[in-house]
């Protein structure tokens, strides 16, 4: 893989981790109560979506080893153009259920050296 694909694997999986890392230990209610959390963790998943739909362009062989790559970007797209819509439980389902598996592929595909 090329090295600007790699840094965008890199900025993808980075703000994975401080999501993951921000809401350690916390429940929903927490959550929802906390302006700075939530605003925190919706601007790294666009980042995280920004990344990934980086790399679709960049190298689509790569985007399809990221389980649901379109639904990334979709949810990027959500968060930047439908700042009215955002769901606190949408966000916290996609936190719980979706946001381990995503950092561990992005980790798997970090492994692999760029050239």
């Amino acid at each position: 893989m090329d090295r600007k694909c790699y840094k965008h694997l890199e900025d993808a999986c980075d703000a994975a981790a401080f999501v993951g890392t921000s809401v350690h230990g916390k429940r929903f209610d927490a959550y929802r109560a906390d302006r700075l959390l939530r605003q925190a963790v919706e601007r790294n998943f666009e980042i995280i979506g920004e990344a990934v739909g980086r790399v679709v362009k960049l190298s689509p062989e790569i985007a399809t080893r990221i389980s649901n790559y379109q639904q990334i970007v979709s949810f990027r797209n959500l968060l930047i153009h439908g700042y009215d819509l955002i769901d606190d439980a949408l966000v916290w389902n996609v936190i719980q259920n979706d946001l381990p598996t995503l950092e561990a592929e992005l980790r798997m595909l970090l492994a692999e050296e760029p050239t």
